[in-house]
């Protein structure tokens, strides 16, 4: 018998992070956790707040998304909202910060 493997769930995800989540090396350390994880994606500063995306393994997402509820030492998450999105291309980067947009 020819058993074909089963193709790896992967799940894609976007996060906006909001409390005290500027100058506190948040996108830094997401970006180490991330890649730490093996997930794609980006993470970006939006407005005061944080917006993340990641693909990957259901288990590495979900150990990445505890972790955002966290966040490095200097941070404060106040909340954490979740998206899910699209696939995205492989590899992490973090990607120029945008400003606020209107409504």
């Amino acid at each position: 018998m020819d058993r074909k493997r089963p193709e790896p769930q992967l799940l894609c995800r976007r996060f906006l992070v909001e409390g005290r989540v500027q100058g506190v090396g948040f996108r830094r350390a997401g970006a180490e956790r991330a890649r730490g994880l093996g997930l794609d994606g980006w993470i970006r500063n939006r407005g005061d707040r944080v917006e993340v995306l990641v693909q990957g393994s259901p288990e590495a997402v979900g150990a990445f998304a505890r972790w955002l509820a966290q966040g490095p030492p200097w941070a404060r998450v106040g909340c954490v909202k979740t998206w899910e999105e699209h696939p995205v291309s492989s590899g992490f980067c973090i990607l120029p910060s945008v400003e606020e947009e209107d409504g």
